[in-house]
């Protein structure tokens, strides 16, 4: 194999690939990338066997083939060489390496086998619709910080993908919890989602391709069956194992009858949530609200450091409440909330509190109260 390629393209399109590999592998071959060069593209391919990305980019082939280099010590090679270089990777048969010439450096790395490389067969995809990637972006960003950590709830370690309500109503649902938060996000239903099947993409996936789009007027194509997912984002392919479990009925925790409104000024609510957790304890984190007509108190007690307590002036007018959240969950919603008003519609201490932007109600947040 003989081939030119352009510094920049290769750097960017390493970036993309190698970071899908993990740095500490039981299996030599899942630490490499894989090259394949053939007419005038180079092809690149990582995974770590649930996920996998490749991407093409232009080159110039003297010598058609393929082989793979360690992942993460040939992007720092590339992004070490001078701007603007024409990279020449050159390897033969014989030798178990790969040549790197840009300028005057010369470099040789190890490499293995193209036939060890897995290959992530995604079989036939069954269901195939386009989504603006802003579109995608956004949904994305609204759930991802919802998605559960835990392991043994491994059913919750993604985001729930499926189509939602009929006719004129009928959207594309993003939704994830951790069960003490849950955020749900609504499209319009693109063309070909209408019968798809509910999906839980992986929350590795989920960043991955949010890390991938750079382009916000995109399209991004979207394929998936009942245990893969496919998306193209221009000459990027990113192709996933979905994950194997049921998503729980997350209706049957969105509160439909809370009375007590709250309508708040979104960023003077977070900074002061801010400023009075400054004295919470790192496991607690309880912000106290005390709720009465016109008037919100926060306040935050730690035996250990002292106490914090802001008041604001808020649209309110049902009868006192005193109720507590966690601090950072409080604040992670904030940021979720495009507009400037957030609305909290409660019930009472011991029930899940619904929160919305005031001007779009395509977004949701759930969120479960603690004991202060």
């Amino acid at each position: 194999m003989k081939v030119t390629v352009e510094r920049a393209q290769l750097l960017k399109s390493l970036g993309h690939v190698h970071r899908v590999v993990e740095r500490r592998n039981t299996i030599p071959i899942l630490g490499n990338v894989l090259i394949r060069a053939e007419n005038t593209q180079l092809a690149l391919k990582a995974t770590d066997l649930d996920l996998e990305v490749t991407e093409t980019l232009p080159a110039e082939t003297a010598t058609a083939g393929s082989t793979t280099v360690p992942a993460h010590m040939f992007y720092d090679i590339v992004r070490k060489l001078p701007d603007g270089s024409q990279i020449v990777l050159e390897s033969d048969g014989e030798r178990a390496v790969l040549a790197i010439r840009a300028g005057r450096s010369r470099f040789t790395l190890q490499t293995l086998p193209e036939t060890d490389f897995p290959d992530l067969a995604a079989g036939d995809m069954t269901h195939a619709f386009s989504l603006g990637a802003r579109d995608l972006k956004d949904l994305i960003d609204r759930t991802q910080f919802a998605i559960s950590t835990e392991e043994t709830r491994y059913y919750l370690n993604g985001i729930f993908l499926h189509a939602a309500g009929s006719g004129v109503q009928a959207t594309l649902r993003g939704v994830a919890t951790d069960g003490h938060r849950l955020a749900q996000v609504d499209l319009p239903q693109p063309k070909g989602a209408a019968d798809m099947p509910g999906v839980i993409v992986p929350r590795k996936t989920v960043g991955e391709v949010q890390r991938l789009i750079e382009d916000n007027t995109s399209e991004i194509k979207i394929e998936l069956s009942q245990g893969k997912i496919r998306f193209t984002l221009g000459q990027v392919v990113l192709t996933s194992k979905l994950i194997d479990g049921t998503f729980p009925d997350y209706g049957r925790v969105i509160p439909q009858n809370n009375d007590k409104e709250l309508v708040v000024d979104k960023g003077d609510f977070a900074a002061a949530v801010d400023r009075v957790s400054t004295i919470s304890s790192e496991r607690g984190r309880a912000v106290k609200l005390a709720l009465s007509p016109g008037k919100l108190i926060l306040s935050v007690t730690n035996p250990d450091s002292g106490s914090a307590t802001e008041e604001l002036e808020v649209e309110y007018a049902s009868d006192a409440l005193d109720i507590g959240f966690n601090s950072r969950y409080l604040m992670d919603i904030a940021a979720q909330i495009e507009g400037d008003v957030a609305v909290l519609r409660l019930a009472d201490p011991g029930s899940p509190t619904l929160v919305q932007d005031k001007n779009n109600s395509a977004a949701l947040y759930v969120l479960m109260p603690m004991r202060v």
